[in-house]
């Protein structure tokens, strides 16, 4: 009784001197009360502010699941203007108004960068039994400011200005709620329930149908990738992958047999087309009812190991379908079942048949697992072990936003181990994929966690995890669409993105093509050829989509115009494998990102905010796909991830006239301001700050190298690791000063995380023409000692030197 009458004297003091001084300072920030809302900032680093409000007096506990960071001891400063707090750090101000309870954001300047509009919204909410809120609080940007991120919408936009969006998980669709600015700040709105996003001219809000609180982080970079360092910094960094996932990837939808699986790799290493790694999707499992059992029941697959042994023999690498859900003839659905860890709505597939449409007499009884416990994590990643026990080189997560087919609302209500679905509906992909990365590092470090996933959420970068675009149309508009899709995503923090080269599912383009394949209709040729030549500008070149087969060898022959431009493509992605490698190392050391939308390096140029059809790969090269047809028309193809499925439309006797692969065409690049560029393939000068017409033909993809680039090409090969780059060619494009770090390790395992790794700097100087390779830094067992450099300047002019690790200067 004595203590609980300390206790709220106590508690009554604090309440008067927090009302006697408007605020009380805490040791990350400041804590206040704004028109009944209670109001925390703190600051977890010097650029990076949290913003929390709950109605006043209201409790609220929340761990954050894609926050890593703690709040660090900064140094900031408290001052009292008229109405106005102003807490200062060494690189933001954050202004809090008494008057009207809203919170705004400046640079250390005083430059204003967001400011709130109003106060936040709370509306009373019974969340399945739980009384909480629905969340919304609104924001003023200015009138023509772009903001980009949200993840991989199918809009088609770069700029997310005017876009109203319920921002929910989905097949195509992957929902991040993060926006940066072209002004160099970021905003994370940290809620997992369904977010409706809005912009007008009025206000920019996020709306979610579950909250607490209001918990928001505001981060300012000055630039995009210094937002982007700082959403890594909040959130995880990206780990390395292993060289040879960079290589070109072969799937199907699917491969029926052991046997075709492996007829597919000798047939690649018969032709010397190269090639890294093979899919098998789904049903290696048998039927429906064993859905997901992660085991070879099929018998056309009769001795995986065996499979396994000779995909590796081969120097190729095999990762495997694996999905968030179960079929109820399966070990770890019988034991999640018993521990109460699975769902009970609606998920893929839908009957135990394999029969379109689905038949509702023979449910497959198949339900999605708790991924949001940590105890159903294990579970999953104990059945896992199987295929991991195989040798098996990583995981294709299927279906992780997961599937929920035939909504109904109170399929929300589900309990999870972390509340309601609801409420954390958008972070499932982050939960399952962080499940079994955690896992697999927990097991072993000898190989690269590789995790290729159909969804992803804030801070899943930090999973080793590349996300695709679902299960797209074959479709220019499609193809068109996953260019900016792929870079808004790079620019919330995940810089590893991918698509279906040639889309899933190819619709009308497979009419009856002489042999029944799609791949001899000039139409999905054209489309497939400008898709591939794109994708080998991706952090994956993955080759994959159902009714037809996709290999190259069902586009024709070796010195036919199709089969050679899709092999050119893939070779040209080998050249490169040493600049993407040593790209792959700048994200994980640096922060930086593979696919980088031209705002990120030339934001000063204002007709770049909204090119969506052009992008940066790497700091170096600019990439100008083709990205309309120019040989054949444009059809209109409208599948998605339903009807799809029905082949009986997709069925006919069209009739195709020749086309000429071998015309010169012509297309338009816009070359930004601020730098010269070098075309690629000609090496011809171009200023920047224009639009060129560039010839092209079905075998080119426009490239532009920004002066003073520095990029090493590696050796012809047919797989990644075939060669070592003891010889490589150094292109140096002079007209401005550069550098570059080449960077090497021992291509897998996590040795690199403790050191063992090299890395060799170039640097050009333009004035005095003179290229110095620096000392190398670093060393690692196997690595090359002495090689030769080939330096190659855009004019043509070359020297040969020999490399021995010390520090080399070489004139032009």
């Amino acid at each position: 009784m004595h203590k609980l009458f300390i206790t709220t004297i106590i508690s009554l003091f604090l309440i008067l001197q927090l009302q006697a001084q408007d605020y009380r300072k805490t040791e990350q920030g400041i804590k206040t009360v704004l028109k009944d809302i209670d109001l925390e900032i703190q600051f977890f680093n010097p650029a990076t502010a949290r913003v929390i409000k709950v109605p006043h007096g209201q409790s609220y506990q929340k761990e954050s699941l894609s926050v890593v960071s703690d709040p660090q001891n900064v140094n900031f400063t408290v001052t009292k203007k008229g109405s106005t707090l102003l807490l200062k750090t060494e690189e933001i101000v954050v202004n809090v108004d008494f008057n009207n309870g809203q919170v705004s954001f400046a640079d250390k300047k005083g430059k204003n960068l967001l400011t709130e509009k109003g106060t936040p919204v709370f509306t009373p909410f019974n969340d399945a039994g739980d009384d909480t809120y629905r969340v919304k609080q609104a924001f003023l940007l200015e009138k023509d400011e772009p903001v980009y991120g949200l993840g991989i919408l199918q809009n088609g936009k770069m700029s997310q200005r005017n876009e109203n969006r319920n921002l929910v998980q989905g097949n195509v669709e992957d929902v991040v709620t993060f926006i940066q600015s072209v002004k160099g700040y970021g905003l994370f709105w940290d809620n997992y329930s369904p977010t409706h996003f809005a912009d007008s001219p009025a206000e920019t809000s996020f709306e979610s149908e579950v909250g607490d609180l209001v918990d928001y982080y505001f981060m300012y970079g000055g630039h995009a990738d210094g937002v982007i360092a700082q959403m890594r910094q909040l959130t995880g960094q990206v780990p390395m992958f292993p060289l040879w996932t960079y290589g070109f990837w072969q799937s199907r939808e699917r491969y029926k047999s052991q046997k075709e699986l492996l007829e597919v790799v000798e047939k690649y290493r018969e032709l010397e087309v190269p090639l890294d790694g093979i899919i098998q999707d789904w049903q290696y499992w048998g039927n429906n009812y064993q859905w997901n059992a992660m085991e070879f029941l099929n018998p056309e697959f009769p001795n995986p190991k065996q499979m396994v042994d000779e995909v590796h023999s081969k120097n190729a690498n095999l990762i495997i379908s694996i999905w968030s859900s179960f079929g109820p003839q399966t070990k770890p659905y019988r034991e999640l079942d018993s521990k109460g860890l699975l769902f009970n709505f609606q998920t893929w597939p839908e009957s135990g048949l394999e029969t379109w449409p689905p038949n509702p007499e023979y449910p497959s009884g198949v339900r999605v697992y708790d991924a949001y416990s940590a105890e159903g994590r294990d579970i999953y990643w104990k059945n896992l072990t199987r295929l991991h026990d195989l040798n098996i080189d990583g995981w294709w997560m299927d279906s992780t936003e997961p599937d929920h087919l035939h909504f109904k609302p109170e399929d929300m209500d589900t309990r999870t181990a972390m509340g309601s679905f609801r409420k954390v509906r958008n972070a499932y992909p982050l939960m399952t994929v962080g499940g079994v990365y955690d896992n697999q590092r927990k097991t072993s470090s000898d190989k690269r966690v590789f995790i290729l996933t159909r969804s992803g959420f804030a801070g899943q970068q930090r999973y080793g995890a590349n996300v695709w675009s679902g299960d797209i149309g074959s479709s220019w508009e499609s193809f068109r669409n996953q260019i900016p899709a792929g870079l808004n995503f790079t620019l919330t923090g995940n810089p590893n993105f991918n698509a279906d080269i040639g889309g899933f599912f190819v619709g009308a383009y497979n009419k009856t093509w002489n042999d029944g394949t799609a791949t001899k209709n000039p139409h999905f040729q054209e489309l497939y050829v400008r898709w591939i030549q794109q994708g080998a500008f991706t952090p994956m070149m993955r080759s994959h989509g159902t009714d037809i087969k996709r290999e190259i060898y069902y586009f024709g022959e070796k010195g036919e115009p199709i089969y050679d431009a899709i092999e050119k493509a893939i070779n040209l992605r080998y050249s490169f494998l040493p600049y993407i490698y040593s790209t792959s190392w700048d994200v994980t050391k640096n922060q930086s990102s593979f696919m980088r939308a031209l705002v990120m390096d030339f934001a000063q140029d204002k007709k770049v905010w909204n090119i969506n059809d052009q992008y940066m790969f790497g700091k170096s090269i600019l990439v100008a796909p083709v990205v309309k047809a120019q040989y054949t028309t444009e059809k209109v193809v409208a599948v998605d991830e339903s009807t799809g499925w029905n082949k009986q439309e997709n069925t006919g006797n069209e009739q195709f006239h020749a086309v000429d692969f071998t015309e010169s065409k012509s297309t338009q690049v816009y070359l930004p301001a601020g730098t010269i560029w070098y075309d690629y393939w000609t090496n011809q000068k171009y200023n920047g700050g224009q639009e060129i017409t560039r010839e092209t033909s079905i075998d080119n993809i426009p490239l532009y190298i920004k002066a003073g680039s520095i990029i090493p090409l590696g050796p012809k090969v047919q797989y990644a690791t075939e060669k070592k780059w003891d010889n490589l060619e150094i292109k140096v494009y002079a007209g401005a000063d550069g550098a570059f770090t080449l960077y090497e390790d021992e291509f897998d395992n996590y040795n690199y995380e403790n050191g063992v790794y090299t890395e060799i700097p170039f640097v050009w100087n333009n004035g005095a023409r003179k290229l110095t390779i620096g000392e190398r830094k670093g060393n690692y067992e196997g690595m090359l000692s002495n090689r030769t450099f080939t330096i190659v300047l855009q004019d043509g002019t070359a020297k040969k030197v020999s490399y021995n690790g010390q520090k080399l200067d070489v004139k032009f």
